[in-house]
């Protein structure tokens, strides 16, 4: 994929219709464990996710990635629906457990020639692939060594991105190392709602900074064996952070989660340091000396852009009982993904919300991409991940109709087009996601694809919005009300 800036059409020369970049890049995206089920061929063995799914009681309906969509063996089929969609990149990831089992030693073939029928295949179809390092599919013997808490994992991981490289290297332009980081510590080592399922506050701590040096030792990896012209990147689950009011405990409850959620990871990736702030907030749970000498310089690389997920923002409080005051939207857990935090509320932004019970809130991405301007004004940014879930169903007519969803994609986009007309330089949108998969600690009861799958049967039913989306991307061309573009 080669992401580059571009002119944008002014607004005023079309009210009704947004000119995107021609070189603007549309995609798709999804992830390994989400889809590709094949839990055991080919030398696969379990990752944490494998282990958190087949747990009782910690994944809707007991559902596990076992099967998922059987992308694993319908690699061919999902790759002609996005020919048809005429997107031009594919971001996917890869299953760390399939192309190094024990998370040690060599590669396993049969892992990497998948990923090498399906990069040939996009290829051939002239659809760039993005390859994602790590989606949050640890192998299970290295959380049995101690997971992301432990330093070891970041070595391995900078071993896994080598052997990675070395494979797929001639073949996929763009890498992306972690996909939300965030999500893997917090979410996985103090809430527990995620794989590995733990619930220890400074394990999550500890975890973030490991995956924060993991990330900074596999960009080193990839660029040691990546041609010099391969673009290399992170996707960061940015926060736009709002306080409640304009109160002084509220401003601060959202800084210290604007910390907690974003500085923690942008801070050693993209300015070399952790925020004082954050060290100062959670001080009475860690001295944070998990953090070495030299860590944060071998952290910040340069990176070709960053890449950005953004599906609602986060509306909080300060100096109240959090449990008293609803959801931070990451599931449901008697313990907080918020080390330090504990007194901050969050709250639900008025407005429609999704099948997720998220907000709806098209600004919220459009002030996120103006504050990263005017944090890190010379990195490009791509929106890797944008999109909603609702409640699809198949008509007796044998079609998908999703105007909510075509309508929040709209917003979004339009928001994105906005962002770029005020200067920001934004290179790619990719939309998530290509097919209805396991969605996680939520199972298979959320759909999030603009292609619907029947799960017991695996048929794929493109919706009205792969549709929508497919004129979208061919075009370049947003069609929107004049609300939307306003």
């Amino acid at each position: 994929m080669v992401i580059a800036a571009g002119r944008v059409v002014p607004q005023a020369e079309a009210r009704t219709a947004l000119t995107f970049p021609p070189s603007f890049t549309w995609g798709t995206a999804t992830a390994a464990y989400q889809i590709e089920g094949a839990a055991t061929l080919d030398g696969r063995t379990p990752s944490i996710w494998d282990t958190y799914s087949r747990t009782p009681g910690k994944v809707r309906n007991g559902d596990t990635g076992d099967v998922a969509t059987d992308h694993y063996h319908r690699w061919r089929e999902d790759v002609a629906i996005m020919a048809d969609l005429g997107v031009g990149a594919y971001r996917f990831s890869l299953a760390w457990p399939r192309i190094q089992p024990t998370g040690r030693g060599p590669s396993v073939q049969k892992g990497l020639d998948f990923y090498r029928r399906l990069t040939d295949e996009l290829l051939e179809k002239n659809i760039q692939p993005v390859a994602t390092l790590y989606h949050w599919d640890l192998p299970q013997e290295l959380e049995n060594a101690g997971g992301w808490a432990e330093r070891d994992s970041a070595e391995r991981f900078a071993e896994y991105a080598a052997l990675a490289a070395e494979a797929l290297g001639d073949r996929v332009p763009t890498w992306i190392t972690l996909n939300e980081p965030w999500c893997s510590a917090f979410l996985g080592y103090a809430s527990g709602v995620h794989a590995p399922g733990r619930t220890d506050p400074v394990a999550a701590l500890r975890a973030a900074h490991h995956l924060n040096l993991g990330h900074g030792k596999a960009v080193q990896a990839l660029r040691a064996h990546l041609p010099a012209d391969a673009q290399v990147s992170v996707t960061l689950n940015i926060h736009h952070v709002r306080p409640f009011s304009d109160e002084e405990r509220d401003v601060d409850a959202a800084r210290r989660i604007d910390a907690l959620a974003n500085r923690v990871f942008t801070g050693p990736m993209l300015e070399g340091a952790y925020p004082e702030d954050l060290l100062r907030d959670t001080a009475s749970l860690t001295d944070w000396s998990f953090v070495k000498d030299g860590d944060t310089k071998e952290i910040r690389q340069r990176l070709d852009f960053l890449g950005v997920n953004y599906y609602t923002p986060t509306l909080v409080s300060g100096g109240a009982s959090a449990a008293s005051h609803g959801s931070d939207g990451h599931g449901n857990s008697a313990h907080s993904p918020w080390p330090g935090a504990d007194d901050v509320a969050f709250h639900l932004p008025p407005g429609s919300t999704t099948a997720m019970g998220w907000a709806v809130d098209p600004t919220g991405l459009h002030d996120l991409l103006l504050r990263l301007k005017g944090d890190f004004p010379q990195l490009p940014l791509v929106i890797t991940e944008n999109g909603a879930a609702f409640d699809d169903y198949v008509n007796p007519e044998g079609e998908v109709n999703d105007p909510d969803r075509i309508a929040y994609l709209e917003g979004h986009l339009a928001a994105v087009h906005r962002a770029i007309e005020a200067g920001v330089d934004v290179r790619g949108y990719f939309l998530w996601s290509l097919l209805d998969n396991f969605e996680w600690g939520y199972g298979y009861s959320k759909r999030f694809g603009a292609v619907y799958v029947d799960y017991p049967t695996g048929k794929r039913i493109p919706k009205a919005s792969a549709r929508w989306y497919a004129d979208v991307a061919r075009t370049g061309v947003l069609p929107v009300t004049e609300t939307t573009a306003g």
